[in-house]
């Protein structure tokens, strides 16, 4: 879409995905939430090449019909108002300064509601880290840019840090979650809201209608996890990425959260701990403690492998975030033979594009 946005045309395109995932998923008619993205500055993240011409600089993306030919780029309404607001400023500053500007190859933003700005420039060739930090540095003192880091193959350049922390909001609470340069986080922070007051709100009914601990595969930095730790009696929430588990270590320590215990696992490797198989990682969990009634998937594109859907089954509730309809619908195949469809929402994460982000609550049949 090149960074293009028709707001006048949202409503239908909204209303195409939700046809699209009522075709997938027919089960969730009846239940489905449609939850709308501001039809434009939605993206907290965004990504241009950097083209050179003998005269000067400029934003680029290029068009899949046409791969080799620059498009240019002079502002981004997908993004949101800070990081369109500084594209150009920061270009022209770059311009100026022939430290910033040579070899660059891309510009990374990463913003925040909260109001911070991180930004990295990418290089072909290696960075002079003393002559680039004292440029960058000045740079940043002109910009509303709280963070600036240079990075070229092998090289990683910070002048402080290579974090931002987000301030997320729902059911008059907030949290604190580290978001880390190249690392995931959620790209439309209003959706991310959603997604959490969704969450919560099923879990409520969960809880009232019985007291559960809560299983969470693929926790990525806590996002869910730390929102629904005062929900539920205890948290178990594993993930594979160190990264992230560092994350989401450090975010239970800013929200000063004491029932969430993360390791460092594949969701194949929880389902065989559950069933007994002893992991060096688990050594300090008792898993005997937990009254496990109610599971959290956000598997990656590829849905649940066979091991982790199965395991899912003997939970009373699931709590299923996916970013692929048709690996939904598959898993749904099997999930709907042991459990009842509760209810369920698509979250408009990415306006103007095929994606759908939806969730689904599923209970145990009687």
């Amino acid at each position: 879409m090149l960074c293009q946005v028709f707001p006048q045309q949202y409503q239908q395109q909204l209303a195409d995905k939700q046809q699209r995932l009522l075709d997938l998923v027919p089960s969730i008619a009846d239940s489905l939430q449609v939850y709308a993205s501001p039809p434009k500055h939605y993206r907290q993240r965004a990504e241009f090449r950097i083209w050179h011409t003998p005269e000067r600089l400029f934003y680029a993306m290029f068009d899949s019909a046409n791969p080799k030919q620059p498009i240019e780029i002079t502002s981004c309404p997908m993004a949101c108002e800070a990081i369109d607001q500084l594209m150009q400023p920061l270009l022209a500053a770059i311009s100026d300064s022939d430290t910033l500007k040579n070899g660059l190859f891309e510009i990374d933003f990463l913003a925040t509601l909260s109001g911070e700005m991180l930004v990295t420039l990418i290089y072909r060739k290696k960075i002079d880290e003393q002559v680039w930090s004292l440029a960058a540095q000045k740079l940043r003192e002109t910009l509303p840019i709280n963070h600036l880091i240079g990075r070229s193959r092998k090289q990683k350049i910070l002048l402080d840090q290579d974090f931002v922390i987000e301030r997320l909001a729902t059911d008059n609470q907030a949290w604190l979650f580290q978001q880390i340069e190249n690392s995931f986080t959620q790209p439309n922070a209003e959706m991310a809201q959603n997604m959490l007051a969704w969450a919560r709100e099923q879990s409520r009914q969960i809880v009232a209608q019985q007291p559960s601990d809560l299983l969470e595969l693929y926790c990525g930095n806590g996002h869910f996890s730390i929102a629904l730790a005062d929900i539920y009696s205890s948290v178990l929430a594993t993930e594979i990425s160190k990264t992230s588990v560092k994350s989401a270590q450090f975010n239970l320590a800013q929200n000063a959260i004491a029932n969430v215990t993360v390791v460092k696992m594949a969701a194949e490797e929880v389902a065989q701990a559950l069933a007994g198989k002893a992991f060096n990682r688990m050594a300090d969990v008792d898993l005997n403690r937990y009254n496990f009634k109610t599971i959290f998937v956000d598997p990656p594109r590829s849905g649940l492998d066979d091991l982790t859907r199965g395991m899912a089954t003997y939970h009373d509730n699931i709590l299923y975030i996916s970013c692929n309809p048709e690996t939904l619908a598959h898993d749904l195949d099997t999930l709907l033979t042991t459990h009842d469809l509760v209810s369920a929402a698509l979250f408009d994460q990415f306006p103007y594009s095929h994606h759908i982000e939806s969730g689904v609550w599923l209970r145990r049949k009687a």
